[in-house]
C-alpha cells in the first residue's frame, strides 16, 4: 500500500520554482529520505505533504488525502505526527505536561509513560522544558512527535544535538516504530544516518529529484568503482605488486605512483607506501593481491576495501565543487539521472 504519492509537485515563488515537478511514492512502513543541500526544495517539498504550504501544481496523497484539502486537514493531523527541527512548547512546562497535552489531541495516543521509556526522559518527566539540555530537548521532540501514534513520521533533523549513544538510541527508536508499521519520511544531512535508516532514498537538487533508489544502489554505488587501500612494507615498490606493469608505475622520486588503466580496469596511487587501486573488477584485484601478500610473506598493513560512500555519491549528485574554479564534480552524472 502506498502511504504518499507525489506527481510533479510544483511550487513556486515568483518567478523561482522552488519545486520543479518533483514525483515519488513511499510505501507503508517503509523509510524515505528525502536528502539534498540547503535551497533544494526539500523543506518546501515536506511542508507541502504535511499541509502546512500549498501547492501550484502537480498531486499529492497523504495517507489517502490531499493535505491541500481543508476538509480532511483534521483526520490528515490525526494519523501522522511531525518532528520539527526546534521545538516549539512553553518552557515552563514540564515534559509530563507537555507530552499529556499533546495526547490529548489524538483519538487514540500512546501512554505517556510509554513514551517517556522510548525517548530516554523518564528522569526527566517532572522537569521544566527550559532546563532540558539541547539533547534532552531533541528526545522531547521526538516524543511530541509519537505521542498520537501516528500512521506517518516526519523527522525533519532529527538527531542534531544528540551524542553517538543518544542517535543510535533514536535510530533504535524508528525501527521499533517502522516494524510496527509507522511510515516515515525523513530529512538529514547525515549521510550515515540516511544510509542506517532509510529504506529507499532520494536526492533533491535545484527543485527537481535527480536520483532514487536504495541507499546502496544510488547512484550507481553497487556497480561503481571501488577503492582497496593498504600500506607495503618499506622497501617493496609498488611496482612489486601482482597487476599489469602499464598499470602501476614504481613512485617517482619515492613519493608516489601514477595513475592508469588497462584491462583490468584498475589503477592504483599513493604517496609514502600507502596505496589506493581503484578498480571496476575488485574481486580479481584482490585475489591477485592476497595470494602474492601470502606467497611473499608480505603484510598489506591497514587493507580496506570500499566503494562509493553515500556521501561521495550525494556530493556529486548534488554538484560539489572540490576545489576553486573546477568544474561542478558531477554535473553529467546528475544530467543522466534526471
Amino acid at each position: 500500500m502506498t502511504a504518499v504519492m507525489v506527481d510533479g509537485l510544483v511550487k513556486r515563488y515568483g518567478g523561482l520554482r522552488a519545486v520543479d515537478g518533483v514525483s515519488f511514492e513511499v510505501d507503508e512502513g517503509e523509510v524515505f529520505a528525502l536528502l539534498g543541500p540547503n535551497g533544494a526544495g526539500k523543506t518546501t517539498t515536506v511542508e507541502i505533504l504535511e499541509g502546512f504550504r500549498g501547492r501550484d501544481g502537480g498531486q499529492v496523497r497523504v495517507l489517502g488525502m490531499d493535505p491541500g484539502d481543508r476538509a480532511s486537514g483534521q483526520r490528515l493531523r490525526e494519523g501522522m505526527g511531525v518532528v520539527l527541527q526546534e521545538l516549539a512548547v512553553e518552557p515552563f512546562l514540564t515534559v509530563r505536561q507537555a507530552l499529556r497535552r499533546n495526547a490529548g489531541y489524538y483519538p487514540r495516543p500512546r501512554p505517556v509513560d510509554e513514551v517517556l521509556a522510548l525517548v530516554g526522559l523518564e528522569a526527566k518527566a517532572d522537569s521544566r522544558i527550559k532546563n532540558l539540555s539541547g539533547g534532552q530537548q531533541r528526545r522531547l521532540d521526538l516524543g511530541l512527535g509519537i505521542i498520537g501514534n501516528p500512521s506517518l513520521l516526519f523527522l525533519d533533523e532529527p538527531t542534531t544535538g544528540f551524542d553517538p549513544t543518544a542517535r543510535r538510541g533514536a535510530w533504535d527508536l524508528v525501527r521499533a516504530l517502522t516494524g510496527g508499521g509507522t511510515t516515515v519520511i525523513l530529512t538529514t544531512h547525515y549521510m550515515d544516518e540516511a544510509e542506517a535508516l532509510a529504506d529507499r532514498v532520494a536526492v533533491i537538487n535545484s527543485g527537481r529529484i535527480v536520483a532514487e533508489g536504495t541507499p546502496q544502489s544510488l547512484g550507481g554505488r553497487d556497480v561503481g568503482e571501488t577503492r582497496i587501500r593498504f600500506s607495503l612494507p618499506p622497501g617493496r615498490p609498488a611496482s612489486d605488486l601482482p597487476v599489469a606493469a602499464s598499470l602501476v608505475a614504481a613512485p617517482s622520486g619515492g613519493t608516489g605512483a601514477s595513475v592508469g588503466t588497462g584491462a583490468s580496469g584498475a589503477g592504483a596511487s599513493g604517496a609514502g607506501g600507502h596505496l589506493e587501486i581503484r578498480s571496476d573488477r575488485p574481486v580479481e584485484v584482490l585475489a591477485a593481491l592476497t595470494t602474492w601478500a601470502l606467497r611473499e610473506g608480505v603484510e598489506l598493513s591497514g587493507l580496506t576495501v570500499e566503494r562509493l560512500t553515500l556521501e561521495d555519491v550525494y556530493l556529486r549528485l548534488t554538484g560539489y565543487r572540490s576545489g576553486p574554479g573546477e568544474p561542478a564534480a558531477a554535473s553529467a552524472e546528475t544530467e543522466a539521472a534526471r
